[in-house]
């Protein structure tokens, strides 16, 4: 249980205090009916009568149509009555002007307390309309002017009060500034507090001087600050005591002036125009530099009379762009007075630098397959000059394949912008041309040599895919025989070729022939012969050094030309071994009869197997003769008596090489009176027979050989008719055998022509046709062909027809 002790006197407090608290209860409760809370209005003075206030029916809470019969009225405890209401709409309004310096003049607060009084039941309401000031009263200075004497002595600083206006207006509409005449000597300055009006003071500025102006009239105006603004003026009147002490005086402590940087010397930037208000030497002014302002006196000059400040030295905007110069003004005084001033001279860019294209880095080689978008230098580009003029545009010259980059402000790289070709550009000179935005605009280029190192991208090549070589037979092993070339469009080691030959299967190519692996010279390595081997291939491989290497071939067709090595040989029956040739003709042999036929085979070709027969013993027979291309033999004329019964005859087959190679063998032709009781007058001499001798192998092979070269021609020929072809063997390249004037034959086929062979012992007849089947190696073979004309026709078998084919013995 819990026990409160209170002291006697504070219980006794307590209650006071509770029935204070209930009487101010009763009190409110009971007066609550006759007064009510206070309005405030406000409204301007000088407003027009009728203007409204304010809905006093609304601020009371009363109806409109109860204000008449409860007899509403204003009361104001003013003597003149400004304000009522209309009861018939419960507006208050203005009855008559106020003016707010009458009602309440030296206040700046102002309004008038009025009653508002209703009957049935009583109430009475306080009303408080506050009256706004406005601007209808202007400044006024208690005197028209006011004397102020000053020593011209006096200090600068020095302040002298000066009487102030008054204005009825308050607040704002009071007077609010306080604005002094310009003046070079004062400066006014207004002073204001709290809690009272402003007031002006005179400030001296600079030092006076009688003798230049002994007086000085100035006017002050006090303006107040309501709208529209009033002003009042007083005139101050300034006598000044005589003293001479005034330093030259500048208009303002910073000058601007702008020169062009190339501005000649002697250009006048600047006048600068010092006063001094005193008289004779003291107010003549010397215009200097400030001592100590390093470079200035090497770029400017200044007059010291004129106060002209002239460029003395070439300007350079991107040596400096502005400068700063002290300037000082002095008098000539017995003690001079000095002033200064600071000029700012800003020099004014001209686009008067190129841009400067300097390379930092560069790669010294690029490879040809290097891929797009590679870094190949980093250039950096700048212009001293300012503003537009240094801005700089780059760029490469066309037909390049680099583009610039810029990377960071003044930095730009070298970029690859497309493929490489070492072998058609091996190096570029890249032409960078930077330009500004000047006017007019400079601009500077720069040559980069980027140099395009080789890749290995390039076989050798050889001019042409096939060689044709001619090499002689029996030539010595070793003898040069050819030497083929490769190109390779790369660059040192994978532009280094070296040949080689390749493996032949069908013989042996090393033992025919060696390459020399640098120069490709091609060497026999042994002596060939036609007879056995006319023509070989095989080919040679050129390869690069490069990483990986690289090669082509070239096909090497070797031809074996024949050389005359070989002596005819007599072909059966007269060159059978151990026989006895002789051949039988009758007394009555007509001239031109049929003795024998004999032939020969070469086993060389061309002009080294034209074979042409003679008889060399007995030398000047006048009986037998010999067909020089047919080994034909007959007899000139008809025997007679005298003749010899037998008749050895000596034949000789040589070739037509260099030199010739013969062969000789012996006939014995005998004369019998009747052929058929003929004995041989030689005996046979009995020989072993063979079943095959080595002749008749050749013989064989060589007879094997002409029937196939003769079917193969047969065969072409006939296709080529049969297709109407433009060959040998057409119509319009007929061919035609001429006997000349002085006895030479021709042959002529298309465009070509040629010397028939014969001899002085042979009929020409005889020379034309070769009906034999086997015909010299080197005779043509033709075919006959309607329109087709020869000489000596009648020499041509009676069964030559349209179409068939005979041999010519032609010398090329």
């Amino acid at each position: 249980m819990y026990m409160c002790i209170i002291k006697p006197r504070s219980v006794l407090c307590i209650l006071l205090l509770c029935v204070k608290c209930i009487i101010i209860l009763l009190l409110y409760s009971c007066c609550s009916d006759a007064f009510s809370r206070q309005i405030l209005y406000s409204v301007s003075e000088e407003v027009s009568p009728g203007t409204f206030v304010g809905n006093l029916a609304r601020d009371l809470n009363l109806k409109v149509d109860e204000l008449e019969p409860r007899m509403l009225r204003i009361v104001s405890a003013s003597i003149k009555k400004h304000f009522d209401v209309n009861i018939k709409t419960g507006a208050l309004y203005v009855l008559d002007t106020v003016d707010r310096e009458e009602l309440c003049p030296n206040n700046n607060a102002c309004t008038e307390s009025l009653e508002a009084i209703l009957n049935n039941p009583l109430n009475v309401y306080s009303i408080e309309v506050k009256i706004l000031d406005i601007n209808d009263n202007k400044p006024a200075f208690s005197v028209n002017s006011q004397n102020i004497r000053i020593s011209e002595l006096t200090l600068p600083g020095a302040k002298f009060a000066l009487l102030g206006a008054e204005d009825p207006d308050v607040g704002i509409n009071s007077v609010s500034t306080y604005k002094l005449s310009a003046n070079p000597f004062f400066n006014l300055e207004v002073n204001a507090e709290a809690d009272s009006a402003p007031f002006p003071e005179l400030v001296l500025q600079k030092a006076l001087d009688r003798e230049k102006q002994a007086e000085l009239q100035l006017v002050l105006t006090a303006v107040d600050g309501g709208k529209p603004q009033r002003s009042g003026t007083t005139n101050i009147i300034i006598a000044i005591l005589d003293a001479n002490d005034n330093a030259p005086f500048f208009a303002k402590q910073l000058f601007k002036t702008q020169v062009l940087e190339n501005a000649a010397v002697g250009t006048v930037i600047l006048k600068l125009n010092a006063t001094d208000p005193d008289e004779g030497v003291n107010g003549e002014i010397i215009y200097t530099f400030k001592q100590g302002q390093k470079g200035i006196a090497d770029k400017f000059s200044l007059n010291s009379n004129t106060g002209e400040i002239q460029v003395a030295g070439s300007l350079d905007y991107e040596e400096a762009n502005a400068y700063e110069i002290l300037v000082e003004a002095r008098d000539r005084g017995q003690s001079p007075l000095a002033s200064h001033c600071k000029v700012l001279v800003e020099v004014l860019d001209l686009n008067d630098h190129a841009p400067d294209i300097k390379l930092s880095s560069l790669l010294d080689n690029v490879k040809e397959d290097a891929k797009k978008g590679t870094v190949i230098a980093f250039i950096t580009v700048q212009d001293r000059d300012g503003g537009k003029n240094g801005k700089v545009r780059c760029f490469v010259s066309q037909n390049s394949p680099f583009v610039l980059e810029s990377t960071q402000g003044k930095y730009y790289s070298l970029v690859l912008n497309g493929a490489l070709d070492r072998e058609e550009n091996a190096l570029y000179n890249v032409s960078i041309t930077a330009t500004d935005e000047g006017v007019p605009p400079l601009s500077s280029t720069a040559v980069l040599t980027v140099h395009i190192s080789d890749v290995n991208d390039i076989a050798p090549r050889f001019p042409e895919s096939s060689v044709s070589v001619y090499v002689k037979e029996n030539s010595p092993a070793g003898a040069l025989i050819a030497s083929v070339s490769a190109q390779d469009m790369d660059f040192g080691e994978n532009a280094q070729i070296t040949y080689s030959l390749l493996s032949n299967s069908n013989m042996p190519l090393s033992s025919a022939v060696s390459i020399n692996s640098v120069t490709g010279e091609i060497y026999s390595m042994q002596s060939f012969n036609f007879e056995e081997m006319k023509t070989f291939q095989f080919q040679v491989q050129a390869t690069d050094s490069g990483v990986p290497p690289l090669s082509s071939n070239v096909t090497v067709n070797v031809f074996i030309l024949d050389e005359n090595d070989n002596s005819p040989i007599f072909l059966p029956p007269y060159s059978e071994p151990g026989s006895v040739n002789s051949e039988n003709i009758p007394y009555s042999a007509e001239a031109g009869y049929f003795v024998a036929k004999v032939r020969a085979v070469d086993a060389d070709s061309g002009y080294n197997a034209l074979l042409s027969y003679h008889i060399t013993e007995p030398k000047g027979t006048n009986l037998f003769r010999i067909g020089t291309s047919t080994g034909e033999i007959r007899t000139k004329r008809r025997m007679s008596d005298n003749d010899l019964k037998a008749h050895p005859l000596i034949i000789t087959v040589s070739d037509n090489g260099e030199p010739s190679l013969s062969t000789t063998m012996s006939i014995e032709v005998v004369v019998v009176e009747n052929m058929d009781s003929l004995q041989p007058s030689l005996r046979q001499v009995p020989v072993k027979e063979e079943n095959f001798s080595n002749l008749n192998l050749y013989l064989l092979i060589a007879i094997v050989s002409v029937s196939v070269i003769f079917l193969l021609s047969l065969i072409a020929l006939i296709a080529a008719k049969c297709y109407g072809t433009d060959g040998g063997f057409s119509r319009s390249s007929a061919p035609v055998v001429t006997t000349h004037p002085d006895g030479s034959w021709s042959y002529s086929k298309s465009t070509q022509q040629y010397d028939v062979c014969f001899s002085s012992d042979t009929l020409k007849s005889d020379v034309v046709v070769f009906p034999s089947p086997f015909p010299p190696a080197d005779a043509e073979l033709i075919s006959i062909n309607e329109g087709d004309t020869f000489n000596r026709t009648q020499t041509l078998p009676s069964s030559t027809k349209v179409g068939d084919l005979i041999y010519l013995h032609i010398c090329l």
